[in-house]
């Protein structure tokens, strides 16, 4: 499941929300700006970038990275990444952070020596979403990001816990919307095949009407998508899997059939398959001039 558009959602909304996570806390952190931002002249695209007040002192500038599944070469792109846009823009930051988050360690790529020199500074910070707690003890931007993460039996318990204490602890109607508007859409993504209402029902929001948004549909669309492209894996991965016995089997078959005296397609009719696939069978095998 790609998280990219909720992360994406989330930090455009509360971009305070990622210094609740790490270790670096800037006076205004309310007031930086989340955007995705290209680096010119390269083909790389950073997909989080908070950019600091245009009078804030110092200006720090931090860089995020979501990552939900196994990439062996994310810290090669997101520190080469990262450095190419400090060097473009010299002028307009002091100094930099990094965080990045994954939902548990499995995730973390295997070389952590090769980029050690940030790593293992005060500068990058990795945090593993399974080991900051529990749900109900964390801030409510944190507890959405946990959310994630849940599975589908937990999720919708975790879900009303989270919209009853948004209920609890803010009388700002907007702010409850968009946190209820999130819950939902995490939903979506976990129950692609469910329609808004059911999943409204689901999350016992029934008489509560919720605006269709853009980003809704955006992310109803993709989670739709990304069910599809795992069907079609699974499928690809069955179907090579049974050409791969039925490639044994032949392996094994021919040569005793081609003993017999039977020619190549005598053998793929008397079994059903192509004559190409028992001559590539048979291509260890010794086969006398008559029986070809």
């Amino acid at each position: 499941m790609k998280r990219d558009s909720i992360y994406y959602q989330l930090f455009q909304r509360f971009p305070q929300l990622i210094f609740e996570l790490t270790d670096y806390r800037p006076a205004r952190a309310s007031d930086y700006r989340f955007e995705s931002v290209e680096v010119k002249e390269t083909s790389f695209r950073i997909d989080g970038v908070f950019l600091p007040p245009e009078d804030a002192k110092p200006r720090v500038v931090l860089f995020a990275e979501a990552q939900f599944q196994r990439d062996e070469g994310l810290y090669h792109r997101l520190f080469t990444e990262s450095m190419i846009y400090l060097n473009r823009n010299q002028s307009q930051y002091d100094d930099w952070y990094c965080v990045v988050i994954f939902p548990s360690r499995r995730l973390e790529p295997k070389d952590t020596r090769t980029h050690r020199i940030f790593l293992n500074s005060d500068q990058v910070q990795r945090i593993y979403l399974n080991e900051l707690g529990s749900a109900d003890t964390l801030p409510m931007g944190l507890s959405l990001m946990q959310l994630t993460i849940a599975n589908k039996r937990s999720m919708a318990k975790q879900a009303k816990e989270l919209m009853e204490r948004v209920e609890l602890e803010s009388a700002n109607a907007l702010y409850k919307t968009q946190i209820i508007d999130i819950i939902t859409t995490i939903a979506v993504y976990k129950f692609p095949t469910l329609s808004r209402k059911e999943v409204e029902a689901m999350l016992g929001l029934t008489g509560i009407t919720l605006e269709q948004t853009r980003f809704y549909q955006e992310v109803k669309a993709e989670a739709r998508a990304e069910m599809l492209i795992e069907q079609q894996k699974r499928e690809a991965e069955l179907l090579l899997q049974q050409q791969k016995r039925e490639a044994e089997l032949l392996k094994a078959t021919v040569p005793l059939l081609l003993n017999t005296g039977m020619t190549v397609e005598q053998i793929a009719q008397q079994l059903n398959v192509d004559p190409e696939a028992v001559r590539l069978a048979a291509q260890d095998h010794t086969v006398n001039p008559g029986q070809q």
